[in-house]
């Protein structure tokens, strides 16, 4: 809602409260007046109405000192009618009330807020408790069609309705029907010579209608947006010579039933300049050489750009804003030689005082401690202004995940003009929950979990979390803390303790299950704005649970090298992240970059170490398109002693089924279990442990984050076991190669909460890296919808795979819910 719909209605109302009624006047001789009564009233007191009648007790009333005490009491607006009469020396004043507001209710608005309609009502006494004025509301009516006209909506209806109650009140409702906007239909540019229609408008917000009009609405008129584009015009032609440019005239023509707009703008070019001469003037506080390299790119010859003047100035200001001159201008100043068509330019810099941050102050964290604001800050108090450090801080504010909003403003400190304070005001999101909670994949099922997870525990900035989860592949226990400021260095430290009991054959993975738990400690410590380096270190335990039948021979051959069903590991992690995205939950530029290093240090029963790295980069094309790449990398393999046994086995059962005196061997024996001490090969089998555990592989496929390849059903890309019956068994390979190329729409719901993308997506998984080949993998394109929904994390995705293979497992739709993104 613009700014100046509540000081129109204001002024709306003071032109209404002056278009009084006719007095009623009563015909009297002047008299004096010894007492006054007042009649009709319901809820104003008497008191008041005496407080606003300029008549008391001994005054003389004659015709003209009545006609004063009517204007008073009608300027009052508390009433419809007004008489005075007189009875003996009793003034007698008779009066009608309006009645009072009881509610007030709009509905049908969409582009206009409530809460912003309600603000500007409130400022003209159209409110709730307040006394109705039908010129009021006649008046408002006329103002909000007008605000809707602008917006190009020309078929809008406004019904006011006033619905009388007892006691002398009413309730008012506003029913607006927006309509729709008409469409453009029509651009016409004249005079343009040098540039066509195509080429000028490209940039425009406003456009007739083509095939991405239903999501950018980019064909809707609007006034706002037509001036914004003949802006764009202007700036179209200065930054390209044309100093001489003029726009002659504008015409917005509408059809007769309101539903198109054609629009004409006639325009003269001029002629191209270029620049004759760039100097620098003004006390530049920096070397006067420094200054000049920074316009520089300006050079002597070439066309003449405004954009390029506001780029230097632009560069110069935040230049000296860094070092403290908060207030600095430049002021780019042509002189233009006409005859020649050349403008010699000369950047005067103006300083101004060198200012100091007296104090930082938040406002609107109402749960968050200071210090955990301020403990972000790269601008400090008492020291000189810096822009750069001052953006620097909302950043990191916004990247907390803490705040729904943050803003940053400058507040001069009364009496000085070298000092400034420095205020952010954020908006507290929510950044914990306890929950009980139900989710859903069709991968896994049912999820049931209890949990209680919050990011900024106790507004410390700490993070606890604690959960139980049930369903049909795994039971789990969690429990983790992070202190992020372990030092006031920003040295994170933190600690994870789980168990969890999980059936991998219920993830579209080997029939196998696991016991396993894990102690952890783990810290972070930043060594730039944006990396940081972190190392964990813990022990865990994992007993493997195979099924002798059931679970893939390669996989029961590992565990029997090994000789030991549970692995114990003594674990290793050093990682490097750097992060620079500009938001934490809708990111539209920066990128994340991971690269951690595992291994299980010598002790361990088995070995290995594992290597990944993950890059993301978000690219904005335009506001309402958002560039999104990504590739995940993963590789292990065992560094320590390759496991061999020879295992005992009955050989197959020698039977001769069909009596013809040939011997059928397809009946096997029971499968090698223990240990053998004969070397006959009839009665031996050699079993061999090396490379990557096969319960640390990679996997890829599906809507899972990692290896995600949507269109293919989660985990089932790679290598598999498939049994005598047919029955395909996933085993995840040593290395991965997983990347996305995703275009996301943030404009395309009114909501930060929810995104639409368009993706294409391609990986696998190898059994190591020397059996990579580039004609395996797998790609899918397709449409997603991520959205943060009050009961959880909502992710959907229908895909169409692109490389396939007989064999591969498709499943187009695919959706997660309670998970994360």
């Amino acid at each position: 809602m613009p700014r100046s719909l509540p000081r129109r209605l204001l002024t709306l109302a003071l032109a209404s409260a002056l278009a009084l009624p006719a007095w009623a006047q009563a015909t009297f001789a002047p008299f004096t007046v010894t007492d006054i009564r007042i009649d009709g009233l319901q809820r104003i007191g008497a008191g008041t109405v005496l407080t606003y009648l300029p008549v008391e007790r001994g005054d003389t009333l004659d015709a003209a000192k009545a006609a004063q005490a009517l204007r008073a009491l009608y300027k009052t607006g508390f009433f419809q009618d007004v008489k005075l009469d007189h009875q003996g020396g009793i003034l007698v004043v008779s009066v009608v009330e309006r009645p009072a507001i009881n509610k007030l209710t709009i509905t049908g608005n969409k582009d206009l807020k409530t809460e912003d309609l309600m603000k500007g009502l409130k400022e003209i006494g159209l409110a709730e408790g307040e006394t109705y004025n039908p010129l009021n509301l006649d008046r408002v009516t006329q103002e909000l069609t007008r605000q809707y006209n602008n917006r190009g909506k020309y078929n809008v209806q406004i019904t006011p309705t006033v619905t009388r109650l007892d006691r002398n009140r009413v309730d008012v409702t506003l029913a607006i029907k927006e309509g729709k906007a008409a469409k453009i239909r029509h651009i016409n540019l004249i005079g343009n010579d040098s540039f066509s229609d195509k080429d000028i408008t490209k940039n425009w917000e406003s456009h007739t209608s083509n095939w991405l009009s239903w999501y950018k609405r980019d064909d809707q008129y609007s006034r706002e947006k037509l001036s914004g584009d003949i802006e764009k015009l202007n700036s179209w032609y200065l930054d390209r010579g044309y100093i001489d440019f003029s726009l002659d005239s504008t015409q917005v023509a509408i059809s007769g039933d309101k539903k198109d707009m054609f629009i004409t703008a006639g325009i003269t070019e001029g002629d191209v300049y270029t620049v004759s001469a760039v100097s620098v003037s003004g006390d530049t506080i920096l070397p006067k050489e420094d200054i000049e390299k920074m316009v520089s790119f300006i050079k002597p010859g070439s066309t003449f750009s405004r954009a390029w003047l506001e780029l230097a100035t632009n560069a110069i200001t935040a230049r000296l804003a860094n070092v403290g001159y908060a207030f600095a201008k430049v002021n780019p100043v042509p002189t233009i030689d006409r005859s020649k068509r050349t403008v010699a330019i000369d950047f005067q810099v103006q300083p101004g005082p060198r200012v100091m941050v007296r104090r930082i102050v938040f406002k609107g964290n109402t749960r968050t401690a200071d210090q955990v604001l301020r403990r972000e800050m790269r601008q400090f108090e008492n020291t000189w202004y810096s822009q750069a450090a001052i953006d620097r801080g909302k950043v990191r504010l916004d990247r907390l995940g803490y705040f729904e909003e943050v803003s940053v403003d400058n507040e001069p400190v009364a009496g000085s003009d070298d000092q400034v304070d420095v205020v952010y005001t954020v908006k507290e999101t929510t950044s914990g929950s306890i929950s009980a909670g139900v989710g859903y994949s069709q991968l896994t099922g049912v999820n049931l979990s209890l949990q209680l997870s919050e990011n900024n525990f106790l507004g410390t900035g700490n993070r606890v979390s604690t959960s139980i989860t049930r369903s049909i592949y795994q039971r789990r226990y969690d429990f983790t803390f992070v202190n992020p400021y372990f030092t006031d260095d920003g040295v994170s430290l933190g600690y994870n303790l789980w168990w969890r009991k999980f059936d991998y054959s219920s993830f579209n993975v080997a029939q196998y299950s696991t016991n396993s738990g894990a102690a952890q400690v783990f810290t972070s410590v930043p060594i730039s704005e944006s990396d940081s380096v972190s190392l964990m270190f813990g022990i865990d335990s994992n007993k493997i649970l195979a099924i002798e039948g059931s679970t893939p021979p390669p996989l029961v051959d590992y565990i029997n090298a090994v000789g030991n069903r549970t692995f114990h590991a003594w674990r290793m992690q050093a990682g490097w992240g750097r992060d620079t995205r500009n938001d934490y939950f809708m990111p539209v530029v920066g990128m994340t970059q991971n690269l951690t290093a595992e291994i299980t240090l010598p002790g361990s029963t088995v070995e290995y170490y594992k290597l990944q790295y993950d890059v993301a980069r978000y690219w904005p094309i335009s506001r309402a398109l958002v560039l999104r790449t990504a590739l995940n990398l993963g590789y292990g393999d065992s560094y320590g002693k390759t496991f061999t046994r020879n295992l005992c086995f009955t050989p197959p059962t020698l039977i001769d089924s069909n009596n013809d005196g040939v011997v059928d061997t397809s009946v096997p024996g029971p499968p090698p279990s223990v240990p053998c001490l004969t070397t006959s090969p009839d009665y031996v089998k050699t079993v061999t442990a090396r490379g990557l555990p096969f319960f640390e592989n990679f996997y890829a496929g599906g809507i899972a984050a990692q290896g995600r390849v949507r269109g293919f059903m989660d985990n089932t890309l790679g290598p598999v076991y498939i049994s005598p019956g047919g029955f395909r068994q996933p085993l995840g390979g040593s290395f991965l190669l997983a990347g996305s190329i995703e275009t996301v729409f943030p404009k395309l719901f009114d909501s930060p909460a929810a995104r639409v993308s368009a993706f294409l997506d391609f990986g696998n998984v190898y059994d190591g890296w020397k059996n990579f080949k580039a004609n395996e993998l797998r790609a899918s394109t397709g449409v997603a919808l991520l959205w943060r929904s009050p009961m959880g994390p909502l992710s959907i995705s229908y895909a169409f795979p692109l490389r396939k293979k007989p064999g591969d497992q498709l499943e187009r739709l695919q959706f997660t819910f309670g998970g994360g993104f």
